[in-house]
């Protein structure tokens, strides 16, 4: 066998494994959608010729899940939370990092040590403490107690403390020569240069925020003043067994984050690539 004819056979192998490997990724969500338009009887049903919903589709399904649940609300609060969390995570995260990334001040390695710690334990052991505050503040049920554990990012710190720190030094002096002042050189010259890493916490501060579920159930008992995620784990109690509701509402659910990757498609990719992350 010639060299191309390995090369060829190895690349089909490759493409055989990716292809088996997409299949078993995407055969979950497959499931999830047609179970959406089955009726309860198919849906719990061992016959495999079941996969497909037979006879009429089942579009009632999710009129039932839009009516028990305000998903409107649900979309709009996600969408709040989303939005404030992406927002002040890049703006304490983008000041912290140019901190500890270019300024020395007192007790700066200690300051970050702690940073450091943060990002060592669990954030479940947070819960309480962040409870007990927003409950002392009588914040509880609204959108600030929703967005409160985003407002700081020990994991963007450390993230624009390097990307600030792998810039030339000489920009920044060139411009202190120039008479700017440390917001200046901040804000109009190092932070522009830090775009991928934007990006890239941006895209994580996002989808962290929309998968978090613990954190709304405890803080957003109200059911118009919670969120997406918290509302689907709610709806295997109110259906039970209802598995096509059940699914009709993960299905709902998952729009909006479907819309914002198509809307913002390259920009995933680049965070993604750029961070070394997966998601």
């Amino acid at each position: 066998m010639g060299y191309k004819a390995k090369q060829k056979l190895n690349a089909g192998i490759v493409h055989i494994v990716l292809i088996i490997g997409a299949i078993g990724m995407l055969a979950p969500f497959l499931w999830m959608v047609l179970t959406a338009f089955k009726s309860k009887s198919q849906a719990i049903s061992v016959d495999p010729f079941y996969f497909l919903p037979q006879g009429a589709w089942h579009f009632e399904n999710f009129t039932e899940v839009w009516n028990s649940y305000n998903f409107l609300r649900l979309y709009i609060n996600t969408l709040i939370m989303m939005a404030l969390r992406v927002l002040s995570a890049l703006l304490t995260a983008t000041m912290c990092g140019y901190a500890f990334g270019r300024l020395e001040f007192p007790g700066k390695k200690a300051l970050f040590s702690i940073v450091l710690l943060q990002m060592m334990v669990p954030s479940q052991i947070f819960i309480i403490p962040q409870y007990l505050m927003v409950s002392k503040m009588h914040l509880l049920n609204t959108q600030f107690a929703l967005v409160f554990p985003g407002v700081v990012t020990a994991f963007g710190t450390y993230l624009f403390k390097q990307a600030f720190q792998s810039l030339p030094r000489e920009m920044e002096e060139a411009a202190e020569l120039d008479g700017c002042s440390v917001f200046q050189r901040f804000s109009l010259i190092m932070l522009p240069l830090t775009r991928s890493a934007l990006v890239s916490l941006g895209i994580f501060t996002a989808l962290f925020a929309y998968k978090d579920m613990m954190w709304p159930m405890i803080v957003a008992s109200d059911p118009s003043k919670t969120t997406l995620s918290a509302a689907l784990a709610k709806l295997q109690g109110q259906f039970g067994s209802n598995y096509p509701q059940i699914m009709a509402g993960a299905l709902m659910a998952i729009i909006p984050m479907m819309v914002i990757y198509l809307i913002f498609q390259k920009q995933f990719i680049e965070g993604i690539a750029t961070s070394g992350g997966k998601l």
